[in-house]
């Protein structure tokens, strides 16, 4: 069995799928369905049992029998980066993964599990170092903390355990996130609902949509989770980005010619969010490409017109 948290999520229910494409349902998706939309992800998956997140935690922290399980792949978190309740985030993603990281340790369970680019905060460089990372928010400082009490124990673990910085990630199954969805989901609404693209001026030296994060498809980061399944004996923490930085007008320029119409215009820059907003982000791939990982990553001009093609069949 395989044991998916935030099963139901964004990035998690695209795992399960992943799974399923290699014919694997013996599925346990742990999740917390408060916001029951996101079941709506999971309505084409096939998988075995479901349980809500503080069950299952109550379950692992009981000792209570779950049957032999293959790796838990912990996509779960409060993601909101606008979230300020210290205590909730803390408890939900901090103390929440330590638990399930003591849990796969004690019984020799590889553990897979989300960390964030957030960690890096305003760069410049984005390498998995101590010295690169410095949180701005409570999001990214519950990502950060828990790598910081995973790498020292990290030489003493025998079983696989892999922490993943994903960059910006776009694709199909984010519809739930509402203002926290990608750019690329909010520009093919704007393109259908007024045919216009709102992008910021420029801001931190440059130019009008010429802010540049590293934007990558949720199906490569569906196959980096999947390589490590294949490699059991890689461990470590990981960027997982493209390795290339695109402006946010290259992403908008992709989406108008999917639509085949459409204009830019650019809007004042947010005063809260001056000296808070990463304008540039680039992932150093060097970690993951030296672990073996040789796999080609999809620019914008490939992956958000393949996400357009999903939207517009899942309409």
């Amino acid at each position: 069995m395989y044991i998916v948290t935030g099963g139901a999520g964004f990035i998690g229910s695209n795992i399960v799928k992943g799974l399923n494409a290699r014919g694997i349902t013996d599925i346990l998706v742990v999740d917390d369905l408060t916001d029951g939309r996101k079941c709506l992800n999971l309505a084409d998956a096939d998988i075995r049992d479901y349980a809500d997140k503080d069950e299952f935690l109550r379950r692992i922290e009981a000792g209570e029998g779950i049957g032999p399980v293959e790796a838990v792949i912990h996509q779960g978190a409060c993601s909101a980066t606008t979230e300020w309740n210290g205590q909730y985030v803390m408890q939900v993603n901090f103390a929440y993964t330590k638990a399930l990281l003591a849990w796969c340790v004690a019984h020799d369970v590889p553990f897979l599990y989300a960390s964030s680019a957030s960690v890096y905060g305003m760069g410049p460089e984005f390498r998995e170092a101590r010295e690169c990372e410095r949180p701005l928010n409570m999001y990214a400082y519950s990502k950060f903390l828990f790598d910081c009490h995973l790498r020292p124990l990290l030489a003493g673990i025998r079983s696989q355990v892999a922490g993943l910085r994903y960059f910006n990630v776009y694709g199909p199954r984010e519809q739930h996130k509402g203002g926290m969805a990608s750019v690329a989901f909010h520009f093919d609404g704007q393109l259908r609902e007024a045919g216009k693209l709102k992008l910021f001026e420029g801001s931190d030296g440059y130019g009008p949509g010429e802010q540049r994060r590293d934007f990558i498809h949720v199906d490569d980061v569906v196959a980096v989770n999947l390589w490590l399944l294949d490699n059991p004996k890689v461990s470590g923490i990981f960027n997982v980005g493209t390795g290339r930085a695109q402006s946010f007008n290259e992403v908008a320029r992709a989406a108008i010619g999917w639509h085949g119409q459409g204009e830019i215009e650019y809007i004042p820059f947010p005063e809260q969010l001056k000296g808070r907003y990463q304008s540039f982000t680039e992932a150093d791939m060097s970690a993951l490409r030296a672990a073996g990982y040789d796999r080609q990553f999809m620019p914008v001009e490939v992956g958000v017109p393949k996400y357009m093609e999903w939207l517009a069949a899942n309409r």
